[in-house]
């Protein structure tokens, strides 16, 4: 794995307990993923969460982002987030994994 997406997501307070369970439920999806080598959902504070994943290539970030998680997000945005997602790639320097 080269190449990441770090998404950071903003829920409106009242809907801060549902963008957790999508979060949380979005966990299966990414196991049927085929590209998504690594997927990590969080919680930064009580309406700010995130996700970070890897890929080995290109193709593969690429089908995440126009993958079910993806469309999840961007359908919650319109009514459960304060903002849409912001969806930032990376470049992996460095990795440890266990």
């Amino acid at each position: 794995m080269n190449i990441g997406l770090l998404a950071r997501i903003e829920a409106k307070p009242e809907y801060a307990d549902k963008v957790e369970a999508l979060l949380r439920e979005a966990l299966q999806l990414a196991r049927e993923e085929e590209h998504t080598v690594t997927w990590f959902a969080f919680r930064e504070s009580a309406t700010v969460f995130g996700v970070f994943d890897t890929f080995e290539n290109e193709e593969g970030r690429t089908g995440h982002l126009q993958g079910r998680i993806a469309a999840a997000l961007m359908e919650a945005a319109e009514t459960m987030l304060s903002s849409a997602p912001d969806i930032r790639p990376v470049d992996l320097l460095a990795v440890k994994l266990p």
